[in-house]
């Protein structure tokens, strides 16, 4: 493994529901967690990355506001926007400066207040996510859109509303005991499937839910990351990909190709092969996203996602530990600042302080694969201590 740049802190707001305070104050709260996590101060960053999608953000320009409120000015800063994929983004941006020489200590915030728009101003804006002339006037949601994706993976595959609903099940497991997760109560796999319909296949607990929140990321360079850090954690592998906008412009419904060619990318920097990875962050915005995420990762291949499901792999005791903090399924989904959360997560398990969500036998490697739209855009994170 190529020991060139490191993570030296994490942090990450409680998720909720409805944030009373600015989104000054919100970035903060992530900050002030990664900033005593590496033992830095705002003086010691020469770079900040600021990621959300700017469609939520009643501010203009926000990146601007956050850095100088959390003291990071004149140091330069840079705003980031992938969607839901931002701040793995902004991850991949503050490696590169860093990898380059150009900076050796980088912060990259992800923060979304989703409440501050109403639920159908929200779904409005997720809906142009996709392509504004061909798909979205039609009535295209997100939940429309990976219902899609789970018809077309049952007919191709034979997976069940039941494999879904246990996917979320699990989740809801895990999110009982992260104390940051909006989402806190356990469900069974028949309340998941007696659920309301959202959009057929999918019910109300195959979606996550909107939350506000934020998350921070410090990356530094070898040499200071040996200075500052007992425990860094080590990039092994970064890929990205992205895929048509419109679902027409796409092979197949029942695979997302951007988080395939991500996932190959990752794997190649890193040297690794899936069977490597010890604990994984998946981007489960809905629960096929998870199954697809399986497939997609090499975890399983094609059709075969459902073995995972079914044997219980998934689980924080088997072969390949997934969404162990609840997943955005209940841990919340703040867009800009999911990526942030997923890493830091992993960050912890690694660093065997995951507390009681910490995978046994303390890994070694672990990957965040985080995606922006319905699979337009992908980010596959390897890292290791």
């Amino acid at each position: 493994m190529s020991k060139d740049v490191a993570i030296i802190g994490v942090g990450q707001s409680t998720f909720v529901r409805e944030y009373p305070g600015s989104i000054r104050e919100l970035a903060f709260d992530a900050w002030k967690e990664a900033a005593q996590d590496a033992g830095i101060t705002a003086k010691d960053i020469s770079a900040s990355v600021i990621c959300s999608a700017p469609e939520y953000d009643l501010q203009r320009s926000p990146a601007g506001v956050i850095a100088e409120y959390l003291g990071f000015v004149p140091a330069p800063t840079f705003a980031i926007e992938s969607v839901c994929s931002s701040s793995t983004s902004g991850l991949r941006v503050a490696y590169s400066m860093v990898k380059s020489g150009l900076h050796d200590i980088v912060a990259v915030v992800g923060f979304q207040k989703m409440s501050e728009i109403t639920s159908a101003d929200s779904q409005e804006r997720m809906g142009r996510g996709s392509d504004i002339q061909w798909e979205s006037p039609f009535g295209t949601m997100m939940p429309a859109y990976y219902a899609m994706h789970a018809a077309a993976h049952f007919k191709q595959y034979g997976s069940t509303e039941k494999d879904l609903a246990m996917i979320r099940a699990k989740s809801t497991t895990y999110g009982a005991i992260n104390d940051r997760a909006v989402y806190r109560k356990v469900l069974s796999v028949d309340e998941c499937l007696n659920a309301p319909v959202v959009t057929s296949p999918l019910k109300k607990f195959d979606c996550c839910a909107n939350a506000d929140g934020s998350s921070c990321v410090i990356v530094a360079s070898a040499d200071r990351a040996k200075e500052l850090c007992k425990k860094p954690v080590w990039f092994m592998g970064l890929g990205s990909g992205s895929a048509s906008v419109t679902l027409t412009g796409r092979g197949n419904c029942y695979g997302l190709t951007a988080a395939m060619k991500a996932a190959q990318d990752a794997y190649a920097m890193a040297g690794i092969k899936p069977q490597d990875v010890k604990v994984a962050e998946v981007h489960d915005c809905f629960t096929i996203a998870e199954l697809l995420a399986y497939e997609a990762l090499g975890f399983a291949e094609p059709g075969k996602g459902v073995e995972i499901v079914r044997e219980g792999q998934n689980l924080i005791d088997g072969k390949i530990p997934v969404n162990v903090d609840g997943g955005l399924l209940s841990k919340g989904h703040p867009i800009g600042a999911t990526g942030g959360s997923q890493v830091r997560t992993i960050v912890l398990q690694l660093r065997d302080e995951a507390g009681p969500m910490q995978v046994p036998g303390q890994p070694e490697i672990g990957l965040i694969h985080n995606v922006g739209g319905v699979g337009l855009y992908a980010n596959v994170t390897i890292l290791g201590r």
